[in-house]
């Protein structure tokens, strides 16, 4: 691979992060499940990918998310956030908040619409980005930040690009026997070893994959026992109130995401703007990342009690909460301030883009989404 080198600092950063996980395999008997090896990569203290120091987003960073392309994102999630929380609660959790504009982009749009908000927590792992936030949304007094699912709640919950970077297990086809992908240490370098499922992670490959005999031998792909755990903490969350979870990532229902097409997986990996699939290269420098199967977070979310509300496309989203109108507010006459901005609702919503790959799922309690939305719904997909 051509990428960028890292800076001596960054380096050594990652060298440390190495010699951690290397410790830990030797005291786990010479190895540990990819799981734990992807949480340590993301998210071990002070040296992890997430719990670093290094800028994540925007130019600076690996990658962008969708609430750096345009304010416009923002404001048409409040437009749905209005609705929902106009039936449960003027509150709003915000998990994996980036550097804060999605947060000031939501708040600033319901200002606007006159909507209150008493609450908007951010429930977020990484020290430097929230350092970011705390610095980008000081003059909104009713953000807080927790390190932790409160215990009850009553609102909306947003998640962009949450459920992609929690740890996924990969297994791999051997003769017609599901084998977990473990990493151990060989010559120096991390490398992946196989060994046999245990009860808990065969029960999930059931309810994950229930056609693999479809499937050819050597077949390498994810499960997300992480995920499906995060969408039941929802649930929780959700017992004693009302509300919904808006959650946007990348991904596919299961019957897309588990063909023979897709035989090596979907894991990603982003450092300085560049994709590549190696998950060993400079741990802590880089994201790493899974494709959502949605339809096992529906499922999760269904089992613990919550409502699937709807699921459908970011570009079906996004044009039926309205980003088309909140475009039409610039005057298209006005190509300076109108053209940037119909470039980067094109880049939400065209299919060549982010519009098909990204994949809205809404779950809740005791809420219905907004009818325009509901037309919208392929949750029959699922």
């Amino acid at each position: 691979m051509s990428l960028p080198a890292p800076n001596s600092d960054a380096l050594a950063a990652s060298q440390a992060l190495q010699r951690s996980i290397a410790a830990e395999i030797a005291e786990q008997g010479g190895a540990i499940p990819f799981s734990r090896f992807m949480e340590l990569a993301l998210y071990a203290p002070r040296l992890g990918y997430y719990s670093g120091g290094a800028a994540k987003l925007g130019q600076d960073g690996d990658f962008t998310t969708a609430p750096e392309i345009s304010p416009l994102y923002g404001a048409t999630l409040a437009r749905a956030a209005a609705a929902i929380m106009a039936q449960s609660g003027p509150n709003i959790i915000e998990f994996g908040a980036g550097t804060g504009k999605l947060a000031h982009d939501v708040l600033t749009a319901l200002a606007e619409m006159g909507v209150t908000v008493d609450s908007y927590t951010i429930i977020e792992l990484s020290g430097e980005l929230r350092a970011r936030q705390q610095d980008a949304l000081k003059d909104l007094p009713q953000v807080r930040w927790l390190s932790a699912f409160p215990d009850a709640f009553r609102g909306v919950v947003l998640a962009n690009e949450v459920l992609d970077a929690m740890p996924v297990e990969l297994v791999v086809l051997e003769g017609g026997q599901w084998r977990r992908q473990l990493v151990t240490v060989r010559d120096g370098a991390f490398a992946f070893v196989q060994a046999e499922p245990d009860a808990a992670l065969l029960e999930q490959i059931g309810r994950q994959i229930p056609d693999a005999d479809g499937l050819q031998d050597g077949y390498l792909t994810e499960v997300h026992p992480v995920a499906c755990g995060f969408m039941r903490s929802l649930a929780t969350m959700f017992e004693a109130g009302r509300g919904a979870a808006i959650l946007v990532d990348y991904g596919f229902p299961a019957h897309e995401y588990y063909f023979d097409e897709r035989s090596g997986g979907t894991l990603m990996c982003h450092y300085r703007h560049h994709a590549h699939t190696d998950p060993f290269f400079l741990p802590g420098l880089q994201d790493i990342t899974a494709h959502v199967d949605f339809t096992a977070m529906a499922l999760a979310a269904q089992g613990a009690g919550l409502e699937v509300l709807g699921y459908m496309s970011q570009a079906s989203f996004l044009l039926a909460a309205g980003i088309g109108d909140l475009l039409l507010r610039t005057d298209p006459e006005d190509a300076l301030r109108y053209l940037p901005q119909s470039k980067a609702v094109q880049k939400l919503v065209s299919p060549a883009e982010m519009g098909e790959l990204f994949k809205v799922l809404v779950v809740g309690r005791d809420v219905e989404l907004d009818p325009a939305i509901v037309r919208a719904d392929r949750s029959h997909k699922l």
